[in-house]
Parts: C-alpha cells; sequence; structure tokens
C-alpha cells in the first residue's frame, strides 16, 4: 500500500458515521463521529467533512463501509444504494450516488464487516494470514471473508448472521428476535436478541449469569460451521457483545470440544488463544478498512 499518500475512509454505521483522513492507522490527520440520522443530515455531514481535503487536492479516493443490506452489483440501476432496511429512512437511500455528485473523486462502496475485515487483514489481527473471517456479533451479526487479500463476493454478499444453528428450546424457549427466520444465528445471539430475551443489556448481565453459556454455545456453534467450510487461518470477533472480553476463553473451550479432535491443527489444538481473537484494531477496524479500501482501489 502507498502509505504515503492520505486517503479518506467513511464507516457508515447504523448508529452512528465515523469518517477519517488518514493514510494508515498510525497516521491520521482527521477524523470525526456523527450519529446516523436520515440519509440526507448523515451524508452531508460526510461531504461537509471531505470537501476540504477534495478541494486541497490532499485526497483523491475515499473507501466507505456502509450498513446493509446494500446492492453492490455495478450493473444495477440501484447500485450504491442501501436496500430494504429496518433502518427508518435509509431503505433505498443512494449513498456511493449522493457522495459521488458532491465529492467528485473515486469512491468505492462495500459492506461494514467486509470492509471491517479487510482493515483487519492490512494493518490487524489477520496481518499476513490469508484466508481470514472477521465476523462482528452486535447490533447485528454479519462477517467478511478475505481470500486472496479482498473481501468474498458470490452471487450476492455473504450473509453469515442468518446461519441456522442448533437451538435447545428447553434450555432456551426464547423464540428468536429475527423478522425472517426467528431462531438463525442473529436471531439468537445478537445484541437485540440478548436483551429481547433478558430485558436489559448484554452489557449489564453479570458475568457468572447462566446466560452466557447459551450465548457461548450459539457462537462456539456458528465458529464450529465457518470453520469446517471456509477453513479460515485466524477469526476475529468483534462487535458489542465481544466487548464482553470474558467470552473469548469460554468460546475457544466450547469450539475445541464441538470440532472434538475432527480438524488437527495446532491453531485449534496448542495455540486457539492466538487463533479466534478480539480486533487488533480496536473499533477502527471498520474506519481503517475503509482508508484501505480507498488505498487499494486508487
Amino acid at each position: 500500500m502507498k502509505t504515503s499518500q492520505l486517503y479518506g475512509g467513511i464507516e457508515a454505521g447504523g448508529t452512528k458515521f465515523v469518517c477519517v483522513v488518514a493514510s494508515d492507522p498510525g497516521r491520521v490527520v482527521e477524523e470525526i463521529r456523527f450519529p446516523t440520522t436520515t440519509p440526507e443530515e448523515t451524508l452531508q455531514n460526510s461531504i461537509k467533512f471531505f470537501q476540504p481535503f477534495v478541494e486541497s487536492g490532499q485526497i483523491h479516493s475515499i473507501g466507505i463501509g456502509c450498513f446493509g443490506p446494500l446492492d453492490l452489483d455495478p450493473t444495477s440501476p440501484t447500485y450504491g444504494h442501501i436496500l430494504s432496511t429496518p433502518k427508518p429512512h435509509w431503505s433505498n437511500a443512494d449513498v456511493l450516488g449522493t457522495l459521488r455528485r458532491a465529492l467528485n473523486v473515486k469512491l468505492t462502496l462495500d459492506m461494514d464487516v467486509n470492509v471491517a475485515g479487510l482493515g483487519e487483514h492490512i494493518w490487524g489481527a489477520s496481518r499476513g494470514l490469508d484466508p481470514s473471517l472477521y465476523l462482528t456479533i452486535g447490533t447485528g451479526i454479519g462477517g467478511g471473508y478475505i481470500k486472496d487479500g479482498k473481501p468474498l463476493i458470490g452471487m450476492l454478499n455473504l450473509e453469515m448472521g442468518h446461519l441456522r444453528i442448533p437451538h435447545d428450546r428447553e434450555l432456551d424457549p426464547f423464540n428468536g428476535s429475527c423478522p425472517f427466520h426467528r431462531d438463525c444465528f442473529e436471531g439468537l445471539a445478537s445484541g437485540p436478541a440478548i436483551e429481547k430475551r433478558l430485558g436489559v443489556t448484554g452489557a449489564v448481565v453479570p458475568e457468572e449469569d447462566a446466560f452466557w453459556d447459551i450465548e457461548v454455545e450459539y457462537i462456539a456453534s456458528a465458529l464450529m460451521n465457518y470453520i469446517l467450510t471456509l477453513s479460515p487461518k485466524k477469526i476475529i470477533l468483534g462487535g458489542g457483545v465481544m466487548q464482553r472480553e470474558f467470552l473469548f476463553p469460554k468460546i475457544r473451550q466450547r469450539v475445541r470440544a464441538l470440532l472434538n479432535g475432527y480438524v488437527v491443527h495446532k491453531n485449534l489444538l496448542e495455540t486457539i488463544d492466538q487463533y479466534i481473537v478480539p480486533p487488533a484494531l480496536g473499533n477502527r477496524s471498520g474506519s481503517m478498512g475503509a482508508v484501505a479500501l480507498a488505498s487499494l482501489t486508487a
């Protein structure tokens, strides 16, 4: 990467936007955060932030990691739009087109989890390891799989949060919160699922609460499936739920137990604490990933 050059990055989340001008995590020239309100107001705030850097010629490329679902088909008439989303006012929002018309620089758009995974691949926990998996467990659950240095996109984006996993209804009678699949992975283990089930956010549930064994089981079951189908060389777990750091050793232990010796590799048998890890970039995986996206596509 051309680390001396400055690039723009946008982490466009459903709760907040983060806009940065940087060359790498060690050189962030300017950064701003603001709430995600209406598309008009939020995108205009982004435009105002970048305009001085564009007009002065300091940046010529901006990467965007956006919440979705997104239309990422360049041949589609709605390319760069957010599709049907529960986020009020954002369905059919033309994110890419609005920014492109105002700023007139090269813009590259991808899903937020793909971009965060790219940031970790370039500068973070999965640097030098390909393929790798970045999974966010928070407001929703999604995954970015980095293969050959770029996010894997097939017919559509990967929707790892909607994996079907075992659900013991005697142990956990909760029906699930996904409006499409009820008790898929996201419907059982996301932040909103935890709050709907328990009546409080996961951030305040005591570490010793028996619920966490249920949450660990769901996460470990999903990771087992990803390991067996995608075989990533590193798994990074981000998102609000995973800020409860005590979950990591429990998840590692349960993944190893579920695999039951079937996959014989030192990453699982000897160094699993270095295989399933938190993001090395912390809360900057998304914004730095957007900068990396801008650099790689400039």
